[in-house]
């Protein structure tokens, strides 16, 4: 079964902070390079997004919460995201070391 994809606007917005975070503060084809690889894995989802682990703030909230892992620890990116019918709605992107989302 595939499943279709929506960004939520604070999602879209999370990705274009962190590109342009990039761009400013590497060579410029990090930043381009990094958003080319976070779509790719976003697109992944499309098929099994039940793959992925829980996300921990998945305990706040009344729906699961599941996260998708972007980037080499200690830098990992955390897609966060949840499922409904044949819907993976993502919810935020977010960076490394970052707080978890408050309920």
């Amino acid at each position: 079964m595939n499943f279709r994809i929506e960004i939520s606007p604070r999602a879209e917005r999370d990705g274009e902070e962190i590109s342009e975070w990039l761009l400013m503060h590497h060579a410029g084809e990090t930043g381009l390079q990094w958003l080319a690889g976070m779509s790719r894995e976003i697109a992944s989802l499309e098929t099994f997004p039940k793959r992925c682990a829980l996300a921990p703030e998945s305990r706040y909230f009344v729906f699961e919460v599941r996260q998708l892992l972007y980037g080499r620890k200690p830098h990992s990116y955390r897609i966060l995201f949840t499922i409904e019918a044949d819907v993976v709605y993502i919810l935020h992107i977010r960076r490394p070391g970052q707080q978890l989302i408050p309920p």
